[in-house]
């Protein structure tokens, strides 16, 4: 086994300029891990918030770090302790946070993390699914406890949480409402939406009432106007910032803060929607892994549509 791998890591916190491609030492398995050969990784707002230091009080992170928590490859070594995979599986998972991410050729993970690819998707379409698919699921799912017949509005529609939020929704038999530019409206009827609102020229609490369920990817002035949406006893969930409790109980309404967690049980159930034709992934973009700063950039930008990939190898 080689001692050094290529990755991508920063040494400090700040903009995209503090992303370096180097040669780091391969990671050390623990009994419970797996090492995976990784083939692709993608990026997410969460790396560049790491990176510029917003999360440093809650996550604590040792530096130099490896970003990149959406990761698919192949099982090249099995710890003793680890169960259920062997050396050749391919699998995709959204690895533990806390640790080194998937910006790099090998990673180690704990093997309860991962699930086995879907055989509908390639490496590159397969690492844009974990960490938006389990936000969506832990969202819908488990905070909302999203019922067929209930109604759903997903703001930000098009981006990547956002567009596999939407065919969850209606994998779940949901009636859904999505909010996108009107540059996305094709993309979100294709998603399965069966209301669209173009953000950019109305505000959606003058044309949505009584939804059972908000998904809040944007947070801010968005999240505050769409309590107004709510019929009594709906939930806001919310991936951004933790919604007021008080605002909630002022207008008889639930709310929930998800900051997502790996969960490999999950990712099998995700596995089966895709490879049932439910749930596809939309890659805006691909770019090599030595260029992390241009695709942190992108992201950044907040106008991708659907994910950003970074391809490791073949």
């Amino acid at each position: 086994m080689m001692l050094t791998m290529k990755a991508v890591r920063i040494h400090a916190y700040g903009g995209p300029e503090v992303l370096h491609y180097e040669d780091v030492s391969m990671p050390k398995l623990k009994p419970d891990d797996l090492l995976i050969r990784i083939r692709a990784a993608a990026v997410n707002p969460v790396d560049w918030k790491i990176r510029e230091g917003y999360l440093q009080d809650a996550l604590r992170h040792q530096l130099p770090l490896v970003l990149g928590w959406d990761v698919s490859g192949e099982v090249v070594e099995v710890g003793p302790e680890a169960a259920g995979f062997r050396a050749g599986d391919e699998v995709y998972l959204r690895p533990d946070i806390e640790r080194d991410g998937g910006y790099a050729e090998y990673i180690a993970v704990k093997a309860s993390e991962v699930a086995r690819k879907p055989a509908a998707l390639d490496h590159i379409h397969a690492a844009a699914v974990p960490l938006a698919a389990l936000t969506a699921w832990q969202s819908l799912v488990d905070a909302a406890q999203l019922q067929a017949g209930q109604t759903v509005l997903i703001h930000a529609a098009a981006g990547g949480v956002g567009s596999l939020a939407v065919q969850l929704a209606k994998a779940r038999g949901a009636r859904v409402i999505a909010t996108a530019s009107a540059a996305n409206t094709g993309l979100v009827a294709e998603l399965g939406a069966d209301q669209f609102i173009d953000y950019t020229k109305f505000r959606f609490e003058d044309a949505v009432h009584e939804v059972d369920v908000v998904l809040d990817t944007i947070g801010g002035d968005t999240q505050e106007r769409s309590w107004k949406v709510l019929k009594p006893g709906g939930i806001l969930v919310s991936v951004v910032s933790p919604p007021s409790k008080e605002t909630a109980a002022e207008r008889g309404v639930r709310r929930a803060f998800v900051f997502i967690h790996a969960d490999g049980e999950q990712l099998r159930a995700i596995t089966r929607l895709i490879d049932e034709g439910k749930i596809k992934p939309i890659i805006h973009s691909v770019l090599p892994l030595a260029e992390a700063r241009q695709a942190h950039a992108i992201s950044q930008g907040g106008h991708a549509r659907g994910k950003i990939v970074l391809h490791v190898a073949d």
